[in-house]
């Protein structure tokens, strides 16, 4: 009887994750067709943008390696 009760809420939860991903994934299309009409509308503020992402992704990454050469 346990086996059968965790077999029914296993697939449950796994309807649920399903149901949830599809959710996100809907939300992160709209987000990308957002995103998309905002580049076309303003391309220098976005090139600008990216750009600040990019340099502080890269002050991050190289804070983190400098780091691990330390702890050598």
């Amino acid at each position: 009887m346990g086996t059968d009760n965790a077999k029914k809420k296993f697939a449950e939860v796994k309807e649920k994750a399903q149901k949830e991903a599809q959710k996100i994934k809907k939300e992160m299309i709209e987000a990308s067709k957002k995103i998309e009409k905002y580049i076309e509308k303003n391309p220098k503020k976005a090139a600008v943008i990216a750009a600040g992402i990019g340099a502080a992704i890269g002050a991050i990454v190289g804070t983190l390696m400098g780091r691990k050469k330390k702890k050598r």
